[in-house]
């Protein structure tokens, strides 16, 4: 553990989650995968597009509702409605996702893509000492988590150790925005000063937590933890060798 800055005594903690508390990149390629076998067997004409294809479809919704950039689950079922009905990027209409008057069959077709993706996205273990920390920490003080992603919290196990978990959403910016920081703090009814967030990312989390007034502990868990290799603008109050250092923090 190396200390950059004072801390202030430690009333509640947050945690980011994908890259925190366990490596999401292989998660997420295994998710993409059974996708892929999904589309093949069901939806052939979208199995054909391609990474820039669906890229633009990305890119097309989100430059129509720049919002969606902060949901991960309502932006794919918007590009798996638009891939499925054949439009193509130019002709892209957010609105497809939520019109009630839309094919009903379609809906239901998005839905059963994204169940196949959702639920290979949260099919995933965490290391046993993540659970012992978790569970250390939640018997002493109160956790949030605050999450730019939508793995699902029960499916991984995590549910108990939280007060709540906040997602980001159409309504809740993703981080670095202080928006589900400052609702954290709310919920809390702590100063921010006395709330530590835990994350990998030095901008999302760390500069996020700074900006909210939040002290800020580095902890990546998918790569080595050199700062000569991240995008530093603010350093964290403190680096972690492990989850595990957080228990200091409770004496």
């Amino acid at each position: 553990m190396q200390f950059f800055k004072p801390v202030n005594k430690v009333k509640a903690m947050t945690f980011d989650l994908d890259d925190t508390l366990y490596d999401n990149e292989p998660v997420i390629r295994q998710a993409e995968a059974a996708l892929a076998a999904h589309l093949a067997e069901h939806h052939p004409h979208a199995a054909t597009l391609s990474p820039r294809d669906w890229f633009n479809l990305k890119r097309a919704a989100i430059r129509l509702d720049p919002r969606l950039a902060s949901d991960m689950g309502q932006l794919r079922k918007v590009i798996l409605t638009a891939a499925l009905s054949g439009k193509d990027s130019s002709t892209l209409c957010v609105e497809i996702a939520n019109d009630d008057s839309h094919n009903s069959q379609l809906k239901q077709e998005v839905e059963a893509c994204f169940n196949c993706f959702y639920d290979a996205r949260s099919n995933l273990t965490l290391a046993p000492d993540v659970h012992q920390i978790l569970q250390h920490l939640s018997t002493r003080m109160p956790l949030i988590g605050i999450t730019n992603g939508n793995v699902d919290a029960d499916k991984i196990g995590i549910t108990p150790y939280f007060d709540t978990i906040l997602h980001a959403s159409l309504t809740r910016p993703m981080k670095p925005a202080v928006g589900m920081f400052n609702e954290a703090a709310a919920l809390l009814e702590l100063p921010a000063s006395h709330i530590l967030h835990v994350g990998d990312n030095l901008v999302k989390d760390v500069m996020g937590a700074v900006n909210a007034n939040f002290q800020a502990a580095w902890f990546a868990c998918n790569r080595p933890m050199d700062l000569h290799n991240e995008p530093v603008s603010v350093l964290p109050h403190v680096a972690l060798s492990s989850l595990s250092d957080l228990a200091y923090f409770c004496e």
